[in-house]
C-alpha cells in the first residue's frame, strides 16, 4: 500500500466505518491489507470482515460493480464470500477523511481454511478444485449482463502506477510494460475468451473446507480481461517460490497443475478457453510485471532479505528479456 495512504487512515475512520454496520471499534480486529484496510469482526457465532477501500483506488460505481458481480456469483451457485449491508441498508458506506475518503464494505468471513507454502505445492486435489471453481465462474461470466461495470485490464493500477512508482534505473521494465500491453491490445477478445474475471485468484485468497471445496473472495481486483488471466495468476503464485536453481521442481509444478487444473475445469463439459495454453507465457509475464511493480510500492527494499533480493534479480532478468517463468521448458 501506498505510505502517504496508511499515514491517512486514522483510527476515527476505523471506528466509524465499524458503526455504520452496527460494529464497535473494540471488536475489529486489523488483519492487514495490501491496497485497503482489512479488519475482522464477530456477531454471534458468525465471523465477518470489515474492508475500507481508499478512494484514491476505487470509485463507488465501481464497488457497487464489484458487489453486484459477487451477489451473481453466489445466486448462480459459486461459493464466495457474500457481501453483507450496513445499519441503513447500504451495500458501501463513506467515511470521510481530511485529504482523501474510504468506502467501507462488509463481507461474510469464508468458511474452511487456508491453504499456504508448502502445503499448496504439489497438491494435486487442490488444482483440480482449482479448475472446477475457475470454470465455474468463467461460464457465469459468459452469462452476466451487469447494471454496473467494472474496468477493464488497461485500467489495473498497477500499470497505471508503473511510471511512479519504479525508480529511474528500471526503465527498462517500463519499456517491457509497453511492449506487453501493445501484444494485448490485439489479441482476439471473443466472449468465450474475454469477460469479467476474478483477478487476483491464489491460495491467499479463498478458503477450503473440510471436503475440499473452494471458497473465492477479495474481489477487488474482478476486472474485464481475457479468461487465462485468472488462470495464468494462479500459476504463477505456485512457480515463483522456486529460484532459478530449482528448474526442474518448477517444470514439475507447472505440469502436475496443468494436468489437474483442466480435469476441474473441463468438469460438466466445460471447454478450456480457445487458445489459453498459448497465451499463457503472456500472461504470466503480464503478472510478473505488476508483482515487480507492487512490491516497489509497498515494500521497503533498500535492504530486502537474501529470497527477495534474489527473486527481484531474477524477476528483472526475466521481464527486461520478455521471457516468463515457463519459457524454458514450454
Amino acid at each position: 500500500m501506498d505510505p502517504q495512504i496508511k499515514l491517512m487512515f486514522l483510527n476515527e475512520h476505523a471506528a466509524e466505518g465499524a458503526a455504520r454496520f452496527g460494529v464497535s471499534p473494540k471488536e475489529l480486529t486489523f488483519i492487514g491489507g495490501f491496497q485497503n484496510f482489512i479488519y475482522s469482526y464477530m456477531k454471534g457465532d458468525s465471523k465477518y470482515i470489515l474492508r475500507f477501500t481508499p478512494s484514491t483506488l476505487r470509485t463507488w460505481k465501481g464497488l457497487a460493480a464489484e458487489i453486484e458481480w459477487i451477489r451473481y456469483l453466489s445466486a448462480n451457485g459459486l461459493s464466495v464470500s457474500e457481501p453483507v449491508s450496513s445499519v441503513d441498508g447500504k451495500d458501501i458506506e463513506q467515511v470521510h477523511g481530511n485529504m482523501i475518503d474510504f468506502y467501507v464494505t462488509s463481507f461474510r468471513h469464508a468458511v474452511g481454511r487456508k491453504i499456504g507454502y508448502p502445503e499448496c505445492l504439489g497438491n494435486a486435489l487442490l488444482y483440480e478444485q482449482c479448475g472446477r471453481i475457475t470454470g465455474h465462474l468463467h461460464e457465469l461470466s459468459k452469462r452476466y449482463n451487469p447494471t454496473l461495470r467494472r474496468h477493464t485490464w488497461k485500467s489495473n493500477e498497477y500499470l497505471l502506477q508503473a511510471k511512479n512508482v519504479l525508480p529511474s534505473e528500471h526503465q527498462p521494465i517500463l519499456q517491457a510494460l509497453d511492449e506487453l500491453k501493445a501484444q494485448l491490445a490485439v489479441l482476439p477478445s471473443a466472449e468465450d475468451q474475454f469477460g469479467l474475471i476474478h483477478g487476483d485468484m491464489n491460495v491467499g485468497n479463498f478458503m477450503v473446507d473440510e471436503a475440499g471445496g473452494i471458497t473465492l473472495f477479495d474481489f477487488d481486483e474482478c476486472q474485464y480481461s481475457w479468461y487465462v488471466e485468472d488462470i495464468a495468476v494462479q500459476l504463477y503464485y505456485l512457480l515463483y517460490v522456486f529460484g532459478e536453481d530449482s528448474k526442474s521442481e518448477r517444470k514439475a509444478q507447472y505440469e502436475l497443475f496443468i494436468k489437474h487444473f483442466v480435469r476441474g475445469y473441463t468438469a460438466d463439459g466445460r471447454t478450456m478457453p480457445d487458445g489459453w495454453k498459448d497465451l499463457l507465457p503472456l500472461f504470466l509475464r503480464l503478472r510478473e510485471i505488476i508483482v515487480f511493480v507492487g512490491m516497489h510500492r509497498s515494500w521497503d527494499l533498500r535492504e530486502p532479505d537474501d529470497w527477495t533480493r534474489d527473486f527481484l534479480q531474477d524477476s528483472q532478468m526475466r521481464i527486461t528479456n520478455g521471457m516468463s517463468l515457463i519459457d524454458e521448458f514450454f
